[in-house]
Order: C-alpha cells, then sequence, then structure tokens
C-alpha cells in the first residue's frame, strides 16, 4: 500500500510532498519506492474477493456471449462456433495463469500493460496501454450500441440514441462515485447474468429434448441445416474468431484490478484459477446448446438495425413471447454490466498512463475517494461513438466496433504471453522462484503456444474482407490495430530511446505485496471441505 502523506520520514519523500501542496494537486502522485511499494499504488483498495469474482465473471459473460454468438452463428454455422470458442479459450485460460503469476507477484494498477514496461521495453508498454485503453474505450461504445440492438426487439419507436445517452450517464455515476459503488453494482448485475447462464443451460437442454412450442425432439437436427455445420468456407470459419475474442474479452482486465482488490496474493491466484473455469463451462455449453436449438439461417441473428440474442430465441422456443421478453430484458443489464466493467477498467489504464508519464499527468488526479475522476470522464467520451448508430446503422457499427476490439484483445494476449516469459526468465536468473505466491505450470510451452496462435488468428481472420469481393470497412477493423500500435511502439521508441530491460536489471522489488496474515482459521474434515467447494462456486 502507498504511504500516506503525513507519515513521510524521508528528506526525498518531504520533498515529493512539498513540491506536490506547491504545485496544488494533491491527486497528481509521483512514483517514490518506500517498502517495496510506490506512491503511484493510491487507489483504494476497496473491492473485496467476492466482487472481484463476479467482475471477473461480469467482464467475459456479456455483449459478446449474449448477442456476438448469434453473428457467429449466422456467418459460420455451429461447428465453426464451437470450435473457435474453444480453442479461443484455451488460449485465454493459459494467458490468464500467466497473468496470475505476474499480478500476484506485482499487484498494481494497471497491470499488464505496466508489466509490458517493467519486463520487456517501456516503448511496448506504451503502445499497449494506449492500445488496450482504446480497447476498453471502444468497448463501452459498442456495448451501448448494442443496447440499441436489444431493445429493437420490442419494436418500440423509442429512440436507440437515447436508450444509449441515458445508460452512458448511469454508468459514468457509478464509476466516479466510489470504488465500492462500481463494485457493487457490478457484483449484482453479474450474479444476475451467472443465475441467466445456468438457467438457459438447463433450459436449452429441456428445449432440445422436446419441451418446446413444437413439442418434438431437435437433437443435432440444425447440424445439417442448408450449409451447417460449416457456414461460409474458411473465410466464415475464420472470422467466428475474432468475435469469440471479442466474447472473451476482458477475462484479462480482472488483473487490473489487482490495484484495488484487499490481499491481492491471496485473492488473485483464487480468482485466476476458478473463475475462468466456470467462464469456460458457461461458454462452451452456451454455444454448443445455440448450435443445437437454432437455425444458423434464422431471420435476426445478424442484421443492419437489430439483432435478436439466440439467448432470447431459446427462450422463446421454450415459453413464447413473454420467455423471450423476460431474457430479452436481462441481455439488456448484461450489456450495461459489460459497459460498466470497460469504462472501470479502462479509466484505471489510462490513470497508469498519467502516472507513469504517457499521458498528461492530470489525468491521475484522484477524488477524496480515491477515484480517478478526469480519466472517467476521458475514456468514457469515446462511448459517444455509439451515437454514429444513427446515422450508420446500429448493427454494421457493433460489427466494426466488435472487430476492432477482438484485435485488440489478441495483441494485448500476445503482449502478456512475451511480459511472461522474460518475467520468469528474470526471475530464475536473479533466484526468486521461490518467492512466488503462484505459479504459471503451463511455463513455458504455454505462453509460447498462446503467442503463435494469437499471431495466427490476427493474420487470418480478416479472410471474410477478401472474399468473394474486398470490402475496404471490413478489412480496416480487422487489421487498423496492427499499423497504428506499431507506429506507437517506435515513435516512442525512436523519440524516448528506451532499450530492452536487461534480465538482470529486471526491478523484481518494486511494489511487491507481501499480503496480510490469515486470521481465518483452516476448518478440517467435511466443514472444510465444504468451504473449499463454496469458495470455488462464490
Amino acid at each position: 500500500m502507498a504511504p500516506k502523506d503525513e507519515n513521510i520520514n524521508t528528506i526525498a519523500e518531504e520533498d515529493l510532498w512539498q513540491r506536490n501542496r506547491d504545485a496544488k494537486d494533491p491527486g497528481i502522485v509521483e512514483e517514490v519506492q518506500h517498502d517495496h511499494r510506490i506512491a503511484s499504488d493510491r487507489l483504494a483498495r476497496k473491492l473485496s474477493a467476492r466482487q472481484v469474482q463476479m467482475i471477473a465473471i461480469g467482464g467475459t459473460i456479456g455483449t459478446g456471449l449474449f448477442l456476438g454468438t448469434g453473428k457467429s452463428l449466422a456467418t459460420g454455422g455451429p461447428a465453426s462456433i464451437l470450435i473457435a470458442y474453444a480453442i479461443v479459450g484455451g488460449i485465454v485460460f493459459t494467458t490468464m495463469l500467466s497473468l496470475g503469476e505476474m499480478a500476484t507477484f506485482v499487484p498494481v494498477a494497471g497491470s499488464f500493460c505496466t508489466f509490458a514496461g517493467r519486463f520487456v521495453d517501456d516503448a511496448f508498454a506504451f503502445a499497449l496501454t494506449w492500445n488496450y485503453w482504446f480497447n476498453d474505450a471502444v468497448s463501452v461504445a459498442s456495448d451501448l450500441t448494442a443496447l440499441q440492438l436489444v431493445i429493437n426487439y420490442w419494436n418500440t419507436n423509442f429512440p436507440g440514441y437515447a436508450v444509449s445517452l441515458i445508460f452512458w450517464v448511469a454508468i459514468i455515476c457509478a464509476n466516479i462515485i466510489t470504488v465500492r459503488a462500481y463494485g457493487e453494482v457490478e457484483y449484482w448485475l453479474s450474479l444476475l447474468k451467472v443465475v441467466t447462464i445456468i438457467i438457459f443451460i438447463i433450459l436449452g437442454i429441456v428445449v432440445n429434448c422436446g419441451g418446446n412450442v413444437y413439442h418434438h425432439y431437435l437433437g443435432a437436427h440444425n447440424w445439417y441445416v442448408g450449409d451447417a455445420p460449416f457456414v461460409g468456407g474458411i473465410g466464415g470459419f475464420a472470422s467466428v474468431f475474432v468475435t469469440a475474442s471479442f466474447a472473451y474479452g476482458g477475462t484479462e482486465s480482472i488483473a487490473i484490478t489487482a490495484g484495488e482488490t484487499k490481499d491481492p496474493t491471496r485473492n488473485m491466484p483464487r480468482v485466476v484459477k476458478n473463475v475462468f473455469w466456470r467462464i469456460l463451462l458457461f461458454y462452451i455449453l452456451s454455444v454448443l446448446l445455440i448450435g443445437l436449438n437454432i437455425p444458423y439461417d434464422t431471420p435476426g441473428l445478424s442484421g443492419k438495425t437489430s439483432r435478436t440474442s439466440p439467448f432470447t430465441l431459446v427462450f422463446q422456443q421454450a415459453g413464447g413471447t413473454a420467455a423471450g421478453s423476460f431474457i430479452n430484458a436481462v441481455v439488456m443489464t448484461s450489456v450495461i454490466s459489460a459497459a460498466n466493467h470497460a469504462l472501470f477498467a479502462g479509466t484505471r489504464l489510462l490513470y497508469t498512463l498519467g502516472i507513469e508519464g504517457h499521458a498528461p499527468r492530470f489525468f491521475s488526479r484522484l477524488t477524496s475517494k480515491k477515484v480517478p475522476w478526469i480519466a472517467v470522464l476521458a475514456t468514457s467520451l469515446i462511448g459517444g461513438l455509439c451515437f454514429g448508430a444513427s446515422f450508420i446503422g446500429a448493427g454494421d457499427l457493433w460489427t466494426w466496433l466488435q472487430n476492432i476490439v477482438g484485435v485488440s484483445n489478441q495483441l494485448s494476449w500476445i503482449a502478456i504471453g512475451i511480459a511472461s516469459l522474460r518475467f520468469r526468465r528474470a526471475v530464475k536468473l536473479q533466484g526468486k522462484e521461490h518467492l512466488l505466491p503462484f505459479k504459471n505450470w503451463t511455463y513455458p510451452w504455454g505462453p509460447i503456444i498462446c503467442i503463435v496462435l494469437n499471431c495466427v488468428l490476427v493474420l487470418v481472420q480478416g479472410w471474410s474482407s477478401f472474399s468473394p469481393t474486398f470490402d475496404a470497412v471490413s478489412f480496416v477493423s480487422y487489421y487498423i490495430e496492427l499499423p497504428i500500435m506499431l507506429v506507437m511502439y517506435l515513435g516512442w521508441k525512436i523519440i524516448k530511446r528506451t532499450k530492452l530491460v536487461k534480465l538482470r536489471e529486471m526491478d523484481l522489488e518494486t511494489d511487491t505485496y507481501e499480503g496480510l496474515p490469515n486470521s481465518k482459521p483452516q476448518l478440517q474434515g467435511w466443514k472444510g471441505r465444504a468451504r473449499r467447494i463454496l469458495e470455488w462456486l462464490f
């Protein structure tokens, strides 16, 4: 934890305090090492283990699963979507193990973007952090655009931009009040999504076995309709990967909350190891049931102005319009939750950029509740892109934003793999492996495989923009991130003359969190087993 200004003892810290006071800007804090922690880690640790685990779920179960699976089914077919989501799920799980290893050892706001600078190169961190901040900011716009698509299910005349505006203001308020307010809102929204997914899985099995409005067994019939199970050839199959990456995106951002998590050395490993298994279970089962119950050519799965969630369609099969309206309302709350989570993560990254000198320092100003309020407002402004749906069409705009975010996620996973490989090599070289609170059991092959697979996906998933005819807008949405990130990396490297961090000189002291004493007695027997099961579930 960062030392308070009133407890500053050393001459260097007194000088820093004086300079901050003279600047009349106490919210901007310069980095000063103190007991292996720095003053930049000023964010309030108000998120409990209960909230952190639900936030992790909220970052992954959202627009991509509830709405994106419909587009994936329509463009790739049931087999393509199942294979793609399984492969990307494996990539993300391995990436989370790598990230969890670093985040438990050095739990700071900014997480893997900070690790990129400390373990690889400052220019690499500069490009990655701005890329991921833009990712989160665009995600806010994407989710607010998705709201317009979802509400059209009821064929209302209520203007889509008004819906986006109302919830845009609401999530800004939730993020700017206190960290605890954000955590509590996200907890209950995420809990609702988890319950909904469980109900959907049970209901999806019942519908498939004959408990539907048609009163007949479906089985694998929809895997043999028309061009199924693979639709659109190699282009359709490849395009599903970017949608899957969009859907899983946000899993890695849970480590960003490490800077505001109580006792991260104990809570973060549990989050990393357990939460993603639950997410993987929810995703794979949900995608399988969607492919079994919904034909890929169902009207409304992919349109210019409106799209219907496949979850809504399954509930319709079970109980008609009323059930469909209920689940569509739940889908709306999930979209709001995803936007809330994206704004939180993006805000913390912009705060980190300000602290590390990669952005103007005023972005690191904090309120009395230790919330980076300027970063909240700046990140939320990008959410205004959603209002472009009035001119382009919400369906098309959402697809383009989704592609941008999906590729950005893949670039972040590549960066995490690179940072992980260098981190472990430095830890071993400096003789600190015994100090790791949590170890990635897939090292070194896990990170290496993830880097290679992600590089391949980034290059080939835009196949559909070339065939059957060249689509310039789709091409830009698939590949615009690559030159932008390269220019930012090379530009910062040339201007600042940064160098690759040497393994022996890598800083493995600053910001390490030593943890709190374990005050809870370890129960034995059936009580101990029951507690461990409950902790795994919740």
